[in-house]
């Protein structure tokens, strides 16, 4: 057993999984504000009922997302106790604004959010979300800067062997968090749009199976009403405005993730040149982009990998924005990176039984090369899936298949896979460093920590190992929770985030005229409640 290896694994599994939550919390909870305003603006009651049925998901996801983060600031400490002494004093700033500013307000507005439905003022509530909402952006942008100093130092100065930050307003203004931060927040709304679609249209799929909705001789579709709570013409607005924003939302995103994606690659052809030659396994110095390679992609011997499919000037474009200038390869580089930074491990204690071995810079190609690969065709998979849709529902509603509904069910996990790919690509392409060095003259060159150095010297490889099964049982159980509570709600439709759609008032008699005092099925005292049956 290898405690770098458990310890990368444990960190990989735990950040991927919490990265699930993410974007959805993200990207739902903008969508959800601008649907309450577009009720608050206009007063149609399909707007209230997406407000809330949207709501009640985004507040699942949000709570998930809360349960599972905690846990990274726990890894910190436990598995990666020198990686925290030698970030640390760069690290605070921005981590301690996101617990104690960002987080702080994201919480206390959404609570009141939560709570507020009858207590406060429309334009007060709507203001409540719309503060939580930017809370979550903010808190994105200082985890990202973080992030961002680790793939391109900036604002320090080597003291005693660590960084100290000298110059705050380069961290927090870094070129890499400030491009980083807008491709994250355009995959989040990318999410959130393909999820829209996805639940959207299952209900419409539901509708016509059930028969209240119907097609006329136009092609049209005749809203039609059912004796059920909530399934009525209304209801049939919630979703049909829910598809169509949320493809909108979806194209949308797809061209600002690829536009500020463009600008992020060539930052990194300039600060981890390693890692984008790794995710076109270009072995020599070219111009051309490799839509298909074999061979054996992972081999120690770069010349091992032969492109099949290569179309000339296409990588020149993405690294440099035009089609002739020749692309460092990846052997070209490695000569670079020996020079710079040495071909063996110190010999140094830190590095445990790993001091003195030799270093692999090329990261693992299977992972650079598919994970660039998955995270652009997954999000072209979702935006062509949201121009469909507009076109299909066109008439008002979706077609009567159930192949196709599966279909658009399931397309909510593609920008879900985009995201994913996209994390896993950037951060294991940063290897074998947790700090990457910067060739680029813009950042410091000589700040950087390889990963072996990072791990905790006091765990043992057993403790990691029992904490990474201990931990991947709490997520798979958090996991089951979440997927069972979402479906949950979904199913029940806007009904089962608006009880008053099903259930009379206690004070009220069927006719609307009220009851006296302490009559009703809630016995005296004890008026329904549906906001605190929107919060539970």
């Amino acid at each position: 057993m290898d405690a770098l290896e458990i310890a990368r694994w444990q960190f990989g599994i735990t950040t991927v999984y919490h990265f699930m939550m993410v974007p959805l919390t993200i990207g739902l909870g903008l969508v959800v504000a601008v649907i309450q305003t577009m009720w608050h603006r206009t007063g149609k009651p399909e707007y209230l009922r997406m407000t809330k049925f949207w709501g009640k998901l985004f507040l699942i996801n949000f709570i998930m997302g809360v349960a599972t983060g905690i846990v990274q600031e726990f890894q910190f400490g436990m598995a990666w106790s020198e990686y925290s002494r030698f970030v640390g004093d760069v690290f605070g700033a921005p981590l301690a604004m996101e617990a104690l500013l960002a987080f702080f307000v994201e919480s206390t507005f959404l609570g009141l959010w939560i709570f507020g439905w009858k207590q406060l003022k429309p334009a007060v509530h709507l203001a409540c979300l719309w503060i939580a909402v930017i809370g979550s952006v903010f808190s994105a942008y200082f985890i990202i800067v973080a992030n961002s100093w680790m793939q391109h130092p900036v604002g320090v100065e080597m003291i005693n062997g660590r960084p100290v930050m000298t110059d705050a307003w380069a961290v927090f203004t870094n070129n890499t968090a400030l491009v980083a931060v807008p491709h994250t927040l355009f995959g989040a709304l990318a999410v959130a749009g393909s999820f829209l679609l996805g639940i959207a249209w299952y209900h419409l799929w539901r509708r016509r199976h059930d028969g209240i909705d119907t097609v006329g001789a136009d092609g049209k579709v005749i809203p039609g009403e059912a004796a059920i709570p909530g399934r009525d013409r209304v209801d049939h607005a919630v979703w049909i405005r829910s598809l169509r924003i949320g493809a909108v939302v979806a194209m949308i995103s797809f061209a600002g993730t690829a536009i500020t994606g463009d600008l992020q690659g060539k930052l990194m052809f300039e600060q981890q040149p390693m890692k984008m030659a790794a995710a076109e396994a270009a072995c020599h110095d070219g111009t051309g982009f490799s839509v298909l390679s074999i061979g054996n992609v992972g081999s120690k011997n770069c010349d091992d990998v032969v492109a099949v499919i290569e179309v000339p000037g296409i990588l020149s474009f993405l690294a440099k924005g035009d089609f002739t200038t020749e692309v460092r390869g990846v052997n070209s580089l490695l000569d670079q990176y020996k020079a710079d930074y040495g071909t063996h491990l110190p010999d140094n204690p830190i590095y445990g039984e790993r001091s003195g071995q030799e270093i692999q810079y090329v990261p693992v190609m299977e992972v650079t090369y598919w994970g660039f690969r998955m995270m652009i065709g997954f999000g072209g998979l979702a935006a062509a899936a949201a121009l469909a849709a507009l076109w299909l529902t066109r008439k008002g509603t979706v077609p009567a298949s159930r192949g196709l509904m599966r279909l658009a069910v399931f397309g909510i996990l593609a920008p879900f896979g985009a995201n994913a790919a996209g994390w896993i690509f950037t951060e294991m392409g940063r290897q074998p460093f947790v700090v990457a060095p910067n060739p680029d003259p813009s950042g410091i060159d000589q700040v950087f920590m390889f990963t072996a150095a990072a791990v905790s010297p006091g765990v043992s490889a057993g403790e990691l190992l029992t904490s990474l099964v201990v931990l991947t049982g709490v997520y798979a159980v958090l996991l089951v929770v979440e997927v069972k509570l979402l479906v949950k709600y979904i199913r029940g439709g806007v009904v089962s985030a608006m009880p008053e759609l099903v259930h009379v008032p206690v004070d009220e008699n069927e006719d609307g005229t009220p009851k006296p005092p302490g009559e009703g099925p809630s016995g005296p005292g004890k008026p329904e409640d549906d906001v605190l049956a929107f919060a539970y």
